[in-house]
């Protein structure tokens, strides 16, 4: 039985030359490139880029809308509330002036009687 031989450095070298050699054959082999589908690739990218900005951009106007839909609802319901607040306060001065006009009333039914 054959033993197992340990490649020399020389060897080693003309094994990485001869891999060398394979691997520029395989790319010259290979078909270049063609102007045309380089073109089409890239007018591609750049729809795919123009239309990613568009979705940024509309994702970005509706986070604006939407902030801006939220302040106007706190804004309207800050003012719903000043007006119920002041109708209470106007409720408040009707009352007091209806407890006047009972007073006033009981005070002159007693003085005549």
């Amino acid at each position: 039985m054959a033993s197992y031989k340990d490649p020399g450095f020389q060897e080693r070298v003309a094994l990485a030359q001869k891999a060398r050699q394979r691997a520029l054959e395989q790319l010259r082999a290979k078909p270049p490139v063609d102007e045309a589908v380089l073109a089409k690739r890239k007018a591609a990218r750049i729809e795919r880029e123009a239309a990613q900005a568009e979705k940024v951009r509309v994702r970005q106007e509706a986070l604006e809308q939407a902030k801006a839909d939220k302040l106007a609802q706190a804004l309207e319901a800050e003012a719903a509330a000043q007006m119920a607040k002041d109708a209470t306060v106007a409720t408040e001065a009707e009352k007091k002036l209806a407890r006047d006009a009972q007073y006033a009333a009981r005070k002159k039914r007693k003085s005549r009687g």
